[in-house]
């Protein structure tokens, strides 16, 4: 085997670890062992992790499991769980079985008795998947807000602060609408920081943003919304939520440690930069392959082989119609930067196992991605210009494609240095 494509099986083989490691099954379980829960209990699963949450909460808590429904996104159920509903919607763009799903899961809770305990089991993608429009607003008003806030390069934090403002669920909104029964919350961190308000933007969270914040956003990204829709960003959230247990249970550190342990084992020395990136995609590229092309031409700041790491959320500024996400994006990015340096692989991939609207979980770049492209007469920067970095990298086999994952502790970047 030759070194680029030792390189590229070492970079599936990291990613696989990683991702096995922060599965929920392993951190959910040891939460449940810490703190015991009295029964009756009502399980609410709700994100791209939930149905494996939920199966772990079965598993471990039998018949005190007295009803439930799991919330996930299309295609992420492995089957059905004894006493548990299991409904599947949008993701990343709310839709119609959202709304359905989400109230269906508010009248659960309304008509099950004021003492019930509810066992709240959260991961990433609920801010698509448990949605409810406030009064006077609509699915197509929803979508018109996400759409242009997912297009804009914005944050998720800052995606978070606008959506909050419009919906019935977030922002701490469920746990007042499901009070005065207690809440159990066990969350899989997809957020930077860890804020717990920010992941599927709060449901049972006191919201640290406010109106003001909001706005910020729409001026900072030129989003012109209408009238109603402002209005209806005006109104507060909840300033305080009693009878609410919220424990984080994993997050986008263990992904990276996890990496950094598979990659020693490979026999590469191992470094993490940071598990709080935020930046853009262009941003994590340039950074990571200037780190591996000065290992691989001084051996600083560690010895060769090597493997380095980022952890986080990336964002891409959409202008064209093609297909991709943020991971495939940056490979492609990546790609231009490592041009004839045939001793890198660079990879990014999400932990959920989806990177944007497509089948991928990420995408992997190496120093001839660029002339495997211009041998099939297909041009880089045209792809680059469309955003339609997943058909580039299918035309070259960079692809990553693990299917559903069962979990979701943000991105994973690295680069490899061969020696």
């Amino acid at each position: 085997m030759d070194r680029k494509n030792r390189l590229q099986e070492d970079a599936l083989e990291i990613i696989r670890y990683a991702i096995q490691e922060n599965l929920p099954d392993r951190a959910l379980r040891k939460a449940l062992s810490e703190k015991p829960l009295p029964g009756p209990l009502t399980l609410i699963a709700i994100g791209k992790a939930a149905w494996r949450m939920a199966k772990t909460g079965v598993d471990c808590l039998g018949s005190k499991i007295t009803d439930g429904i799991v919330l996930t996104k299309y295609g992420y159920s492995e089957g059905p769980l004894p006493r548990i509903e299991i409904f599947e919607a949008g993701h990343p763009l709310t839709d119609e079985n959202s709304i359905f799903a989400t109230q269906t899961i508010l009248d659960r809770v309304r008509t099950s008795p004021e003492s019930q305990r509810i066992l709240f089991l959260l991961s990433g993608g609920g801010s698509s998947l448990f949605e409810l429009p406030v009064s006077g607003l609509g699915l197509n008003d929803l979508k018109e807000v996400n759409d242009h806030l997912l297009k804009s390069g914005a944050s998720i934090h800052e995606i978070n602060a606008v959506r909050k403002r419009l919906s019935e669920v977030k922002g701490g909104r469920f746990a007042r609408l499901a009070y005065p029964r207690p809440i159990s919350a066990f969350i899989l961190s997809d957020t930077l920081g860890d804020r717990i308000d920010n992941v599927a933007s709060g449901p049972v969270s006191v919201d640290q943003t406010t109106s003001k914040e909001a706005f910020a956003v729409l001026r900072k990204y030129s989003l012109n919304l209408p009238q109603h829709i402002l209005y209806a960003m005006e109104r507060g959230s909840p300033e305080a939520l009693p009878g609410v247990e919220a424990a984080i249970i994993g997050n986008v550190r263990y992904l990276c440690r996890a990496a950094g342990k598979k990659a020693q084992q490979l026999g590469y020395s191992a470094l993490s930069l940071t598990t709080q990136f935020d930046g853009t995609a262009a941003e994590c590229a340039k950074i990571l392959t200037l780190v591996g092309k000065e290992i691989a031409s001084s051996e600083l700041p560690v010895s060769s082989p090597a493997a380095v790491f980022i952890g986080g959320e990336a964002v891409v500024h959409v202008r064209g119609k093609g297909k991709g996400g943020r991971c495939q994006e940056m490979a492609l990015l990546a790609s231009k930067e490592i041009v004839r340096w045939d001793r890198l692989c660079f990879f990014a991939c999400g932990s959920d196992g989806t990177d944007g609207p497509t089948d991928a979980a990420g995408g992997m770049a190496t120093g001839d991605t660029i002339t495997r492209l211009e041998e099939k007469g297909l041009n880089l920067e045209s792809f680059l210009q469309n955003n339609n970095s997943h058909e580039a990298l299918k035309a070259v086999d960079g692809l990553i494609v693990t299917g559903p994952t069962g979990t979701n502790v943000n991105d994973l970047y690295g680069v490899l240095v061969g020696k």
